[in-house]
């Protein structure tokens, strides 16, 4: 099972982004994101082909039918389209028509076009820094949010069930739930444990370990000992939220629309520096700003490497010559004496407005099924993605999945390790799509030693804040 994670629009999606702003009054939203998978799930697929007939006679004209337009693709997609052929199944009055529209920037580029047609699904897949953008488009009338679709369909919706810190990225001032988590995950630090062993090292659980281990497998053969990748979200958004600092104002954009970034504080100019301190040594490479440098570590030539949970499917079918783990994000214990928490990556489910009331219903009944724990429980331990409620981590616990693969809860302890705080809650900022790209650059310029880290968080600030007041002036 193989992750392949496109986590953010292209430059392409990020134009879109723009052209969303300007036209949300006439009803277009969005921007996406995307996790995509090549996983092979032998009786997964099996079980979806083999109900394929029942769906297709599922779709009766009397039946309610929902549109769900998503971006998983391979067998990640078979997954979640088996999770829309089994309630339609199962249901008198639904049909949900899942279909994969390409990755999140083709899925996007799709539901402006049917925006501008009229013909909006029910439900899109958004990537979760999308959700700036998509309360933008709540307040122009677009969305229907998920708190308000449950209780119009009369179904309990018990929000303290979810786990804090995923539904925490997603609510508003006053905590009301506006998109229903579907695919999340957060940063771990994957390790090569023979290599470490090899060296006789520990895992490391502190940033000055991290780099101690580093030297130490360079030095016993390891050729590219630590890297990473998303590096705005793992070594920045998450980086801050782990040791509890900010990282804009305005509680990380969620009290306001006027926040403006504060990243280039001492801690992380000297994380930053630290980590580019290590390239000049040999013990980092920087190897791509997403994924591109996943197989730096199933090769092996890497031994240390921070990104998503996620992965676990594909390292599990993939790495073959040596044994591997996952543990916690590493502390720098110059910044803080414990940490706090980590913060989701990923997607939810937003319902649009537009529609007649059973399909909404129908729509209420199927995020229901989505969030059982048998749903959650089977989508957690085939993908890596956290199941989102606490039923579906005790289901998993109880049916010995962390037992017969430890460490998979790691991410679920990272993002529950302590009630959020407004610094460690997430990040909601606008048009952060392009100010990612801004800051992959000054990062780049970094590695590459054309900047040092002050210089270049510098200006990634005050770049990034033009892209907020930009924001700001259109919504």
């Amino acid at each position: 099972m193989s992750v392949t994670e496109s986590l953010y629009c292209s430059a392409r999606g990020d134009n879109i982004v723009s052209y969303i702003n300007r036209h949300l009054s006439r009803r277009r939203p969005f921007c996406h994101r995307a996790w995509e998978s090549d996983m092979t799930f032998k009786t997964v697929i099996m079980a979806t082909a083999m109900t394929a007939v029942a769906t297709t006679s599922a779709m009766a004209a009397d039946k309610a039918e929902v549109q769900f337009w998503h971006a998983m693709g391979g067998a990640l997609g078979e997954l979640t389209d088996k999770f829309a052929a089994d309630f339609s199944a199962s249901s008198d009055t639904c049909h949900i028509n899942a279909t994969y529209k390409g990755n999140y920037t083709e899925n996007m580029t799709a539901a402006i076009a049917a925006f501008r047609a009229g013909e909006q699904p029910h439900i899109v897949q958004v990537f979760e820094v999308g959700t700036a953008t998509m309360m933008a488009a709540e307040d122009k009338g677009a969305v229907y949010p998920v708190y308000k679709l449950m209780k119009d369909a009369g179904i309990d919706f018990d929000q303290s069930a979810y786990l804090p810190a995923v539904i925490s990225y997603y609510t508003d001032t006053e905590n009301n739930l506006l998109s229903l988590p579907f695919n999340s995950s957060t940063p771990v630090l994957w390790y090569n444990k023979t290599a470490l062993d090899a060296a006789g090292l520990a895992v490391p659980t502190t940033w000055d370990e991290v780099e101690a281990a580093a030297r130490a497998l360079k030095a016993n053969g390891v050729a590219k000992p630590f890297s990473f990748g998303w590096q705005s979200w793992t070594q920045i958004e998450n980086f801050s939220a782990w040791h509890d600092i900010e990282m804009g104002t305005k509680e990380n954009g969620f009290g306001g629309l006027d926040t403006e970034f504060t990243f280039n504080n001492d801690a992380v100019v000297n994380h930053i520096q630290r980590i580019a301190d290590m390239g000049k040594e040999g013990l980092f490479v920087y190897g791509g700003r997403r994924g591109d440098s996943r197989g730096m570590f199933t090769s092996g030539e890497t031994a240390l490497w921070i990104n998503s949970s996620a992965y676990y499917g594909g390292f599990k079918k993939d790495i073959a010559d040596f044994e591997f783990g996952q543990t916690m994000l590493p502390l720098d214990t110059a910044i803080a004496d414990a940490p706090q928490n980590s913060i989701i990556g990923g997607a939810t489910l937003w319902v649009l407005n537009g529609h007649d009331a059973p399909e909404y219903k129908c729509t209420a009944e199927f995020f229901q099924y989505l969030s059982e724990p048998e749903q959650q429980a089977m989508w957690h331990q085939n993908t890596g993605y956290v199941p989102i409620t606490t039923a579906a981590y005790e289901l998993s616990n109880t049916q010995g999945f962390y037992e017969t693969d430890p460490g998979t809860d790691t991410a679920i302890k990272e993002l529950s390790l302590n009630a959020p705080t407004p610094n460690s809650k997430g990040v909601r900022f606008g048009n952060f799509v392009q100010i990612r790209d801004v800051i992959n650059e000054e990062l780049e310029a970094v590695w590459a030693g054309d900047k040092d880290a002050k210089t270049a968080m510098d200006t990634a600030v005050e770049r990034s804040n033009a892209l907020l007041r930009k924001f700001e002036a259109a919504n």
